[in-house]
């Protein structure tokens, strides 16, 4: 079982994300998330870390995959991902300063411009997470706190049919 948790709240073409105060990815914009609990379902994480970190209470998330790492050859951990989505009409007022960070809403075109370095790793794997309808492993082999190598593997399909 992985350790962690992420969500990316999508409002439209907006995603919630926290820049974060602490490791890791300090500084970064990243979705909100956290460390499961004993004996605690990732959805029942996804959606208490979702409510503590803001605020926002939500009935369901649909699972999208799991990231996954290696670094330097000798740590390896992973955290099962989410999307959740609100009304383009969802009243949800940022920037806010929290105790985690700073929340805001980003437009999806600028959490994956090539050009942006204030994300977290993102542009890996944000845009087929949005759009497929397929749950993946999305696999990051680090060196010297650099992706090496990154793999998408595709896990399970999420539509009936």
């Amino acid at each position: 079982m992985l350790k962690y948790t992420i969500a990316f709240i999508k409002r439209g073409n907006e995603i919630l994300l926290l820049n974060r105060e602490a490791s890791s990815w300090m500084g970064s914009w990243n979705g909100v998330g956290g460390k499961l609990e004993e004996d605690e379902s990732p959805t029942e994480c996804i959606l208490r870390e979702i409510r503590e970190e803001t605020g926002i209470i939500l009935q369901d998330v649909t699972f999208k995959g799991t990231v996954t790492w290696n670094v330097d050859s000798k740590y390896h951990n992973g955290m099962y991902a989410f999307i959740a989505e609100v009304p383009d009409s969802y009243e949800y007022f940022t920037p806010i300063k929290t105790d985690e960070g700073i929340l805001d809403w980003k437009k999806i075109d600028w959490i994956l411009h090539p050009e942006n370095t204030g994300v977290a790793n993102l542009h890996y794997f944000l845009r087929e997470m949005i759009q497929e309808n397929h749950a993946y492993d999305y696999h990051f082999v680090y060196k010297d706190k650099r992706v090496e190598h990154f793999v998408q593997r595709k896990l399970v399909d999420l539509v009936d049919s």
